[in-house]
Order: C-alpha cells, then sequence, then structure tokens
C-alpha cells in the first residue's frame, strides 16, 4: 500500500495527543492523529470527565441530605446507580464526540488503529481495514497511561476493580477497600462513601494525599473521617484472598502486624505505567526508564523527529499538562518561539469533598530547599461566602520566600477550591510577588477573598481572624 505523507503524526489522541494535532493543524501542517479506542484517551472517556460527572450526582445528593440546614424539607431521596452511571457516560461520550468535530473542523486526519514507528519518520497503522503506512519528518507519541496493578492484588473486574470497572460498576458496594489514596482512588472513596459505602482507604505513605502539603493532607484525613471513611496509613495490602460470589480478604499490614478484613469490592489505585509497548521506540534509540519516556524540557527524545508528551513523558501526571506539551511541541515543530513548561507552576487537583488543590512547593519542600519562609493560613470559616454556602470547613494556606517576596506554593482544601487555585497559578507564571498579591482588590463576597486573606495572614496583616 502506498504510503500517506504528512507533516505530524500524532500517535494518541488523549487530552496531550489531540490538541498537538489541533494545534498544529492551526499552524498549517498537515496532520494525523492515530487513536487505538476512543478521541479524548482515557482523560475524556475513562478519567477526568466521566469520574467529575459521578462525583457531581454524588455531590447533589449529598447537598438532598442537607436540606433541612437550609430550610428546605425532602420528602424522599435517593439514587439510581445505573442512571449516575449512564449519566457520566453520555457526559464522557458528548466530549468524546465533540474531538470528532475539531479534527474535521481542523482538517486533521484522523486514523483508528495501532501505530508503529517502523523508522525515520516511519508510521505503520493496522486498522479493521488492513495496514495503512504514514511518513512524516516530525512524530509525537502521545499513548498515556494505565493503571498499574502489583502482584497479587491484579484486578478481576469482579471483586477487584480498576478505574475503569469503578466507572462501570456492575454492582453498588457495601463494604469498599480502596488501596491508594492518590487523586484517582480518593475520587473513588469519596464517591463511593458519600452513596453509603462502608468506605476504608489503605495508604503505604505516613498520610492520605501524600504529594498535598501536610496541614492540607492533615485537614481533608479529619473531614473524610467525620464522612465515615476509615483511613489506615503506614499500611500495606500484603494479600487479598477472593471468593467469587463473596467476597475477599485483604491482609493489611500495619505497624508490623497482619490484620485481616473483609470486603465485598476492592478499587485498586495504585499509580499509573506508561503505554510504551510496541510502539518500536527502543529499537529507534529511545530511552525510556520504567516505562517513560526520557525528554529534554522541550518534549524531544533525543532522536530527531520524535518528541513525546503528556503521561508517557513522566511526572506531574495531568491533562492539563498534556495538553501545554501538545501546543508547546505543536508550536517547535511549526518554527515558532516557544517556552519549556515550568513543572512548579501546574496545579494539581484532586475533586474528593472536600476538593483539595495545590501549586508549587510544600512548606515542608520550602524548608528543605533551604528557603526561609513566610506562611499565611485562613479557614474557611472567616469567610462570608463560605459560611453562607454552607461550606465552612477548609482551608487556604500560602507560602512565600521572605526574600524576594516570591510566592512559592500555595494549598487549599474546601468547596471550589479546584476553581479558585488558577488565580495563584496566575500569579506563579506572572512572577508576582506578596506585594503584587496584597494589593489586588478581590470582589465580596466571594470564595476567592480567602486567597487575598491568606497572603496578608503570611505577613501578619491578616482582616478577618
Amino acid at each position: 500500500m502506498a504510503s500517506k505523507s504528512f507533516d505530524v503524526v500524532v500517535i494518541g489522541a488523549g487530552p496531550g495527543g489531540y490538541v498537538a494535532a489541533i494545534r498544529a493543524a492551526q499552524l498549517g501542517l498537515n496532520v494525523a492523529c492515530v487513536e487505538r479506542e476512543n478521541l479524548g484517551g482515557i482523560c475524556l472517556n475513562w478519567g477526568c470527565i466521566p469520574t467529575k460527572a459521578l462525583l457531581r450526582s454524588a455531590e447533589v445528593y449529598h447537598q438532598f441530605e442537607r436540606a433541612k440546614e437550609f430550610g428546605l424539607s425532602v420528602d424522599k431521596f435517593g439514587f439510581d446507580l445505573d442512571a449516575v452511571v449512564d449519566r457520566s457516560r453520555k457526559v464522557a461520550a458528548q466530549m468524546s464526540g465533540g474531538i470528532k468535530h475539531l479534527f474535521k473542523k481542523n482538517k486533521v486526519t484522523s486514523i483508528s488503529g495501532e501505530a508503529t514507528i517502523t523508522g525515520k519518520g516511519k508510521v505503520s497503522v493496522k486498522t479493521d481495514k488492513g495496514t495503512e503506512e504514514l511518513t512524516a519528518p516530525s512524530i509525537i507519541v502521545a499513548t498515556g497511561a494505565r493503571a498499574r496493578e502489583l502482584p497479587g492484588l491484579e484486578a478481576d473486574g469482579d471483586l477487584v476493580w480498576t478505574y475503569r470497572h469503578a466507572l462501570k460498576p456492575s454492582r453498588m458496594p457495601k463494604k469498599l477497600l480502596v488501596i491508594g489514596s492518590g487523586a484517582i482512588g480518593i475520587e473513588f472513596a469519596s464517591f463511593y462513601n458519600t452513596l453509603g459505602a462502608d468506605t476504608t482507604v489503605v495508604e503505604v505513605m505516613d498520610r492520605v494525599l501524600p504529594v498535598e502539603d501536610k496541614d492540607i493532607s492533615a485537614f481533608a484525613k479529619k473531614q473524610f473521617v467525620k464522612q465515615g471513611m476509615k483511613i489506615m496509613e503506614k499500611a500495606m495490602v500484603k494479600q487479598l484472598d477472593r471468593t467469587p460470589g463473596k467476597g475477599v480478604v485483604a491482609h493489611v499490614e500495619v505497624g508490623g502486624k497482619v490484620e485481616k478484613m473483609e470486603f465485598d469490592t476492592v478499587i485498586s489505585a495504585v499509580g499509573i505505567v506508561g503505554n510504551t509497548e510496541g510502539l518500536g521506540l527502543e529499537a529507534l534509540g529511545v530511552q525510556i526508564d520504567r516505562t517513560h519516556v526520557i525528554t529534554d524540557e522541550y518534549c524531544r527524545t533525543g532522536v530527531e523527529g520524535v518528541y513525546a508528551i503528556g503521561d508517557i513523558a513522566g511526572a506531574p501526571w495531568l491533562a492539563h499538562k498534556a495538553s501545554h506539551e501538545g501546543v508547546m511541541v505543536a508550536e517547535l515543530i511549526a518554527g515558532q518561539k516557544v517556552h519549556p513548561i515550568k513543572p512548579g507552576s501546574i496545579a494539581g487537583c484532586t475533586y474528593c469533598h472536600p476538593q483539595v488543590a495545590s501549586v508549587g512547593m510544600t512548606e515542608e519542600k520550602a524548608k528543605e530547599a533551604g528557603y526561609k519562609i513566610k506562611v499565611g493560613k485562613f479557614p474557611f470559616i472567616g469567610n462570608g461566602k463560605a459560611v453562607a454556602m454552607g461550606e465552612a470547613e477548609g482551608m487556604v494556606k500560602t507560602i512565600f520566600d521572605e526574600k524576594t517576596g516570591e510566592l512559592l506554593g500555595a494549598h487549599m482544601v474546601g468547596a471550589e477550591v479546584t476553581e479558585m487555585i488558577q488565580g495563584y497559578v496566575i500569579s506563579r507564571q506572572l512572577e508576582t510577588t506578596e506585594e503584587d498579591l496584597m494589593e489586588t482588590v478581590f470582589p465580596h463576597p466571594t470564595m476567592s477573598e480567602m486567597m487575598h486573606e491568606s497572603v496578608l495572614a503570611a505577613y501578619g496583616r491578616a482582616l478577618h481572624i
């Protein structure tokens, strides 16, 4: 079969790949994007979007439970798990379909199949109709990642689930074990716990949400426990004894002792591994370290014409990081001047209840880096809008370099903090100082006022606490 020539071939149509393809096409390049499953990748189909749809249903359900607190009466309410899941799948399908429209609008050639890089500038794609041979001087690898499975804890789709099974559950768990308290694990724990599952979270590190600031993790844990979750830290699931049709006995090691615990469902959320297999990367000379492609700050692999973006290129494993890398690489290929991404200015968001969001250094990391710091904290209960909303449980924390006034990090826990964090992200991008932030006028009444108060608190000037 005659080969088809393009300027750029993108392998993977997740939030990194599809954005890279669209941006390259906008810049006048002839682009093909190969995807083996669904446009939008894991994010739109099995990750970011459908999980948020599920969590929104849980949030609404939780508000029904609080109706009396707001002077409202609800005679009877409940949930239909199948309907909740069906809504989330429709949301995912809608977003995936939107990418198909964007590809058509921007004249991106979309190819469904398995891609392998067979040589310099050559990509072979196995499709339902046979094999297509593509050529392009530039190839962007954006194949993402999948759930990590540990020996003995492998998912079976019945008793032990990955995020995919948890998104399309065969039943509502009654007694649930979640292994891992990162973003994926704690979001599913939050969803199922809110809907009534007796939920236990096991975390091998010394605290839940271990990448977050210690104060934020501690506050979040307190809220999770208040909601009925059992949190086991410095604990490890050593073994799962499965009895089909009945449940699972988990052997959990804590403090050198093993405790046996019974569950009907287990969700394993112990990290991810990059999808590097079958791409032909090693044969090309691309370096791979623990399933992730090694790149420079411009996402170049060291092999001419081959780039890697998103989860396959390593931490932070975030959709917005992948998208921004996609734009950067597309512009680099088109000959435009680009700036490398600053990992420390990329926000992390976790959509549990309460939400958690952060950017930059934790207090611990700032001290380890040798900074003399000023720290400000402001509680939600001091904010009129938060109290009026019935969301008085939360905290905003900011960390500054005492010498320069640089905002080193910002950390939040509470309602809608995943929306507020962007204010601090912009602050870091623009290299604003504490003076700039203190002189900024925040609208009233808004929850964003807490961002202002936290900065003021770092310098002993907080007004409402």
